[in-house]
């Protein structure tokens, strides 16, 4: 698949959806095309950390405004994603197939106690990744004009923001009273 879509959508997503975001903590063990991206938007502050727990356990409290985690989610990582996120901050989390509900709805369930929204973002290849928010709705909160400053871009776009949370039937179904949106 095109290797552009995951860094785009990983990036912008929040960025553009978040008002004012500034400190950006990214934890993965190979961080350069987020960074690349990061990079398009004026005045953001990226730090980079290894994609583990004990990188994460380190972290100041409520430092970053969004947090893009390649980190598999369980109840610690998901603790640490809540304190380490300011009052109103978002993560962009890698997450496994929505295949599999029982496992997922745990998940989710535990986030729910650090997060108002919790929404599963499909990409085209198929890749799930899971917007995790204290304050701001990934498709009522857009900023369009931040989308719209944004050149260069292969794949992202004010189209594709909203319709990359999009659900079939048979997921709302699934996952009723779990995704909150």
């Amino acid at each position: 698949m095109k290797d552009f879509i995951y860094p785009e959508m990983m990036v912008h997503v929040p960025l553009c959806t978040h008002k004012e975001p500034e400190n950006v903590l990214i934890l993965s063990d190979d961080a350069m095309k987020l960074q690349l991206e990061i990079e398009r938007h004026e005045d953001m502050k990226a730090t980079t950390v290894p994609a583990t727990l004990d990188a994460l356990r380190n972290v100041n409290d409520g430092s970053f405004e969004v947090v893009l985690s390649e980190v598999p989610c369980d109840a610690a990582v998901i603790a640490h994603l809540g304190r380490v996120l300011s009052d109103d901050g978002l993560v962009m989390s890698v997450h496994p197939s929505l295949d599999n509900v029982n496992e997922n709805k745990i998940i989710m369930e535990i986030m729910a106690k650090y997060f108002k929204i919790i929404m599963p973002c499909r990409l085209e290849d198929g890749t799930t990744l899971l917007l995790a928010s204290k304050s701001y709705h990934p498709t009522a909160d857009v900023i369009l004009q931040r989308v719209d400053m944004l050149d260069g871009l292969s794949f992202y776009n004010c189209d594709v923001h909203p319709a990359s949370f999009a659900m079939g039937n048979y997921i709302r179904e699934a996952y009723l009273g779990v995704i909150k949106n």
